[in-house]
């Protein structure tokens, strides 16, 4: 059976500060990708009580995303967008959640996100990460980006960390390891690349609601 909103509202309690529950509950996050980093990002989102994601992916779940995404089976042919919804609702139902699918451009960046105060940038692509992360600096000036850069392989994971590079852009990754050089996407790295992400936006939420780290 379903739990009741009450029911969930209890067990994050129980798990978490008060004030930092009711920080992230109110919080919004947009995730602009939506494969091995943003589908792992959006869980532990989901997972850690924040109150709205923005879903944003044009593509669908194909068989080779299954070493490293969010998605099973069942999901395969669904575009991104409706199957993390599927799976963010069986881990919190009354997650507030919009979608959007469709490509990203220069063109129309500042539309989708601007109304965000946190976007992680999980896009594939080089050329697409500096697009959203130039588009988004330069246009949305009231928007913090958390990027992903450099988690191939199965090389140390401790080379991936979290660098601030400017006030409104923090990267995570090693920052060196592509899918070039025989290099593949495999599950482990991808996935503390995508917990670096993660924690970042929870250290930003409480930033920005005024509660101090231990």
């Amino acid at each position: 059976m379903r739990p009741t909103r009450e029911e969930m509202e209890a067990a994050f309690d129980a798990r978490f500060p008060k004030e930092f529950h009711q920080a992230v509950a109110s919080a919004r996050v947009a995730v602009a990708g939506l494969g091995g980093l943003g589908s792992h990002i959006a869980v532990m989102l989901a997972r850690s009580g924040v109150g709205h994601l923005f879903l944003v992916d044009f593509d669908r779940v194909e068989i080779t995303n299954l070493n490293r995404q969010a998605y099973g089976i069942s999901h395969l042919g669904q575009p991104k967008t409706q199957a993390l919804t599927a799976l963010l609702r069986e881990i919190q139902p009354y997650l507030e959640i919009q979608t959007w699918n469709g490509m990203v451009t220069e063109e129309n960046a500042a539309e989708l996100f601007g109304g965000y105060p946190i976007v992680c940038e999980a896009f594939d692509r080089p050329e697409n990460k500096a697009m959203l992360v130039n588009t988004l600096l330069c246009q949305c000036p009231d928007t913090v980006i958390v990027s992903g850069n450099g988690m191939a392989g199965y090389g140390d994971a401790n080379e991936i960390h979290t660098r601030k590079i400017m006030d409104r852009l923090y990267v995570c990754g090693d920052g060196k390891t592509d899918v070039g050089r025989g290099m593949g996407l495999m599950a482990p790295r991808v996935a503390v690349c995508a917990g670096m992400q993660a924690n970042q936006v929870l250290r930003l939420i409480a930033a920005q609601a005024g509660i101090k780290e231990d």
